[in-house]
C-alpha cells in the first residue's frame, strides 16, 4: 500500500478521534438550553444529513446513488451502530457514573480487533494486542474508574457493554460498505440519514421547538456540532479505513477520551488527576506502537 496514503489515513483517524473528543462542549451547552439526550442525537444526525447532502450535491451527485442490495450496510452503520450505541450509552449514564459509562463504551477497540480478525482475517499481531490493551487501560485511567468505590449495577454493565458493541460496529459495517466501492462521503450521508429517521419516533417535539425559539444560539450550536463532531470526523474516519485496518483504526481513535479530558480541564476547569495523566500517556503510547515500522517478515501480504 502507498505509504503516503497510509500516513494520510492514520492522520485522518487520529483527527477524527480528536474531533469526537470535543463533543462535551456542545452537549453541555445544548443541555443548558433545555435539550435532552435524544433531542441532541436528532439535531446532530439531522444537521449532518443536510450538510452531507449539500456536499454530495455540489461535489458529485453520483455519490448519492446506492444499490438496494447494499442497503443493509447503511442500516448497520445508521441504526445498529449510531442509534444503538447512543441509546445504550445514555442509558448507562442513568444507571451509573459517567466514568464507568465511558470505560464500558471504550471496550469498543477490543471488540473491533476481535471482530476484524474473525470477519476480515486481520492478523492479531503482538503490537496490535499490546496497543489494544494499553489503549483500554488508558481509558480506564482517564475515566478515573479506580476512584469509584460504588458497586456497578448488573444492568449498567450490560447496557454499557452494548454501547461499546454498537460503537464498534461502525468500523465493521463501514468496512463492508467500502469493500463494495462506496465513497466515505456516501457512507457518512446515508449513515446519518438513516439514524435521523430512526430517532424521529422517540422525540419530545414540543421541547425541541421551545429550545430553538428561545434562543438563536441553539441553531448555531447545532450546526457547529453537526460539522465538528459528526460530518467531518465520520468522513475522515471512514476515509481512514481505506488505508488502515479496522482494529488499528479503532485503537487510534481512542485519542477521543484524552481530548475529552483536556477539554474538561481547559474549558470547564475540571481537575487533571494523576490517573488522568497516566491514561493520556498510555493512549498516546498505544498510538505510537501501532505506527512503528514493523518487520516485513511479520506483515500480512
Amino acid at each position: 500500500m502507498n505509504s503516503k496514503l497510509k500516513k494520510a489515513g492514520t492522520a485522518c483517524i487520529i483527527l477524527s478521534g480528536a474531533l469526537w473528543g470535543l463533543m462535551g462542549i456542545f452537549v453541555r451547552s445544548l443541555n443548558a438550553a433545555g435539550l435532552d439526550s435524544m433531542q441532541i442525537v436528532l439535531i446532530r444526525s439531522a444537521v449532518t444529513t443536510v450538510l452531507m447532502a449539500a456536499v454530495l450535491f455540489f461535489y458529485s451527485k453520483k455519490l448519492l446513488r446506492i444499490r438496494l442490495r447494499d442497503l443493509w450496510c447503511f442500516l448497520g452503520t445508521g441504526l445498529v451502530s449510531i442509534l444503538m450505541f447512543t441509546y445504550f450509552y445514555f442509558r448507562t449514564m442513568q444507571l451509573t457514573s459517567l466514568s464507568v459509562a465511558a470505560i464500558l463504551l471504550y471496550t469498543a477497540p477490543v471488540m473491533v480487533t476481535l471482530l476484524s480478525a474473525l470477519l476480515f482475517r486481520e492478523a492479531l499481531t503482538a503490537p496490535k494486542l499490546i496497543a489494544c490493551a494499553m489503549a483500554f487501560a488508558g481509558c480506564v485511567f482517564v475515566a478515573g474508574i479506580f476512584g469509584n468505590t460504588d458497586p456497578v449495577p448488573a444492568a449498567a454493565i450490560l447496557t454499557g457493554l452494548l454501547s461499546g458493541f454498537g460503537y464498534a460496529l461502525y468500523s465493521i459495517f463501514s468496512r463492508y460498505a467500502l469493500q463494495r466501492g462506496y465513497h466515505s462521503l456516501t457512507i457518512t450521508f446515508y449513515t446519518f440519514l438513516i439514524a435521523t429517521l430512526g430517532v424521529l419516533p422517540f422525540l419530545n417535539w414540543k421541547g425541541l421547538a421551545d429550545a430553538f425559539t428561545a434562543s438563536p444560539r441553539v441553531l448555531l450550536l447545532s450546526i457547529a456540532m453537526g460539522i465538528v463532531t459528526a460530518a467531518l470526523p465520520y468522513s475522515l474516519y471512514t476515509f481512514g479505513l481505506t488505508a488502515v485496518e479496522s482494529s488499528r483504526a479503532s485503537i487510534m481513535a481512542s485519542v477521543e477520551p484524552v481530548i475529552a479530558t483536556l477539554v474538561g480541564v481547559l474549558a470547564f476547569q475540571e481537575p487533571l488527576t494523576l490517573s488522568g495523566g497516566i491514561g493520556i500517556l498510555l493512549v498516546l503510547a498505544a498510538i505510537v506502537i501501532l505506527n512503528l515500522r514493523v518487520s516485513r517478515k511479520i506483515q500480512t501480504p
